[in-house]
């Protein structure tokens, strides 16, 4: 499987960003839920993407966004209805990712059994670092994420804790939509999800592999 052409800038061209809820049972615990017997999926829009350098906007329909942190996995290239066993050779290499939620407009839309849209796809919703080569990540199931808000560690978890694994999110994920070269698949986040603020700033990381560093604004307009 060929890896796709200048992946260090893969937000410009992905297409799809598919995201894993619930992978984490302490994160599951945390907020209350239910363990799942299957990957809860969910998409953002290409235009979440949110590259380091640029801002975490606060949509204005929201007083309590979140971080989630997160192991993203980039395809490199098509997948449809992979094999368990042959996932991995779809895998051009990773990313840092935050799966920005406004946690109160979620609330209202599970309560009223409504998508999570407008909770999870709004503009930079999906800030991510630079690209990292599947040669630099021997085993994407041992490592340890971990994130900063104003210098104050709030997230730490380990990649060994996922529920579903990323050759099973990958298999799961194809046999039910095709995956094309720079999709993007989040992997879900462990506990320790919290709010931000207007010009709070976030730094995140994977021990030894990467690490990044956003600022959160006020969306104008």
């Amino acid at each position: 499987m060929a890896a796709p052409k200048q992946l260090s800038r893969f937000w410009e061209w992905g297409k799809n960003i598919v995201c894993v809820g619930r992978n984490y049972a302490d994160h599951v615990r945390e907020m209350r839920g239910a363990l799942p017997s299957e990957p809860v999926l969910f998409l953002k829009p290409s235009s979440a993407y949110a590259p380091e350098g640029s801002p975490i906007l606060v949509p204005a329909y929201t007083d309590n966004l979140h971080h989630e942190l997160e192991l993203g996995v980039v395809l490199g290239g098509r997948a449809r209805a992979v094999p368990e066993a042959a996932a991995m050779d779809y895998v051009a290499g990773y990313a840092l990712c935050l799966d920005m939620t406004a946690r109160d407009v979620q609330d209202e839309c599970k309560r009223k059994g409504l998508p999570w849209t407008l909770a999870k796809g709004f503009t930079s919703s999906c800030p991510v670092s630079a690209f990292v080569p599947k040669e630099r990540v021997p085993d994407p199931h041992n490592l340890r994420l971990w994130l900063k808000v104003n210098g104050q560690l709030r997230q730490e978890g380990h990649t060994a804790s996922m529920i579903f694994s990323v050759p099973y999110l990958i298999s799961y994920v194809s046999n039910i939509m095709a995956l094309e070269e720079g999709d993007l698949i989040l992997t879900g986040t462990p506990e320790g999800v919290g709010r931000v603020a207007e010009n709070d700033e976030i730094q995140a990381g994977i021990d030894g592999v990467v690490s990044m560093r956003f600022r959160v604004e006020r969306a104008q307009g």
